[in-house]
């Protein structure tokens, strides 16, 4: 007869596990002797390395009586469907894992890889990382949003930022994140950008909701900005 301790130990599992299995309803409790321990015979020991064997290649808890019961045809049928679920939840855990190592990556698992390397030129171009990200969650945006519109809005970017006076109002732009709303600068610096606009073809453009999301994320990112977009859109253009 063997105590609680020495049927964990026999079995490799621990007492806590044992108790659990008592609480399952998968170990039957024993008899206890005159001190009040539980002692455990040897068909205890058979039935517990059933039970951590069973556990040890993934049978849920809840399934594991039925199998201990289970004639041989009932046992192997109940085995493969164990198996065909446990082959589900391994490619779900595959697809996880693909997921959990593009967030390692960062903004590649939510933005296509022109656009990232958009993001990093105007990083070289001294454009700060506040900017970059005002802009990135705009991306964002249009890429779930208006997947059709990204390509014309790719290359209207990269046409765009190979243009000096383009860069020149960005970094002004950049700059005028710390600006006050009244900020004498402000209203030049909308007719600039209203003129470069004006000098600029026609791109395709997502839908009004987007659009107004994509205005929404900048403007919320400084009171200096909803000051200059409101200059922008009143300005002529010219």
């Amino acid at each position: 007869m063997l105590t609680i301790g020495q049927l964990a130990a026999r079995a490799g599992v621990t007492v806590r596990a044992v108790r659990h299995y008592h609480q399952r309803g998968l170990l039957a409790e024993p008899e206890r002797d005159a001190s009040g321990y539980r002692r455990y015979d040897v068909q205890a020991v058979v039935d517990l390395i059933r039970i951590k064997t069973l556990t040890d290649v993934g049978v849920p808890l809840a399934r594991i009586n039925e199998l201990l019961a289970a004639q041989p045809e009932e046992f192997t049928e109940a085995i493969t469907e164990i198996d065909q679920a446990l082959e589900v939840k391994i490619s779900e855990l595959t697809r996880h894992r693909r997921h959990i190592a593009e967030l390692a990556a960062g903004d590649r698992l939510f933005l296509p890889s022109e656009v990232i390397e958009i993001l990093d030129r105007q990083r070289t171009l001294g454009v700060s990382e506040r900017m970059v990200r005002t802009e990135r969650d705009s991306w964002i945006m249009l890429v779930a949003l208006a997947p059709e519109s990204v390509a014309d809005w790719v290359a209207g970017k990269e046409e765009a930022l190979a243009d000096p006076e383009f860069r020149r109002l960005y970094l002004a732009c950049d700059e005028a994140m710390d600006w006050e709303p009244d900020d004498p600068r402000l209203p030049d610096l909308a007719a600039a950008m209203a003129t470069w606009d004006a000098q600029q073809p026609e791109h395709e453009q997502p839908s009004h909701g987007t659009l107004s999301l994509m205005n929404a994320n900048v403007t919320a990112a400084s009171p200096g900005w909803r000051r200059l977009m409101l200059l922008h859109s009143l300005a002529p253009r010219r």
